[in-house]
């Protein structure tokens, strides 16, 4: 788990800090739309102190004993990531050039998680 905690904090924390400071080029390469609107760049800004959080978490919990807390909080991200990215395909109709890799990059962290846990649970 500690490997899988450890590459979480670091992609989300490079996309946190990302989406913090940049938020209408994240946003622009992952959906393919650009943030007009202020209180959308807030929420964007606020999105990446979110995925930072999470990034930090993940850092601080690689070595806990407990560290299973933390994959399974991630599962639940990463499904609602997932969820979310297609919905923006299939129902908005948005995408950009990162979009997909995102998907299947939440996606590969999602089976890690369950893996992880499966064989906790063994």
């Amino acid at each position: 788990m500690k490997t899988l905690l450890t590459i979480t904090a670091i992609v989300e924390g490079f996309t946190g800090l990302a989406l913090a400071i940049a938020p209408s080029l994240v946003i622009s390469i992952l959906l393919g739309t650009s943030l007009t609107d202020q209180g959308a760049v807030l929420i964007a800004r606020l999105a990446g102190a979110a995925l930072t959080a999470i990034a930090i978490a993940c850092w601080l919990s690689r070595d806990a004993t407990h560290s299973s807390v933390m994959v399974k909080a991630m599962l639940v991200y990463n499904t609602f990531s997932i969820s979310l990215l297609v919905y923006a395909v299939l129902c908005i109709k948005i995408s950009g050039q990162g979009l997909w890799p995102a998907v299947l990059f939440h996606l590969a962290l999602l089976v890690w998680c369950v893996s992880s846990l499966w064989k906790r649970i063994r």
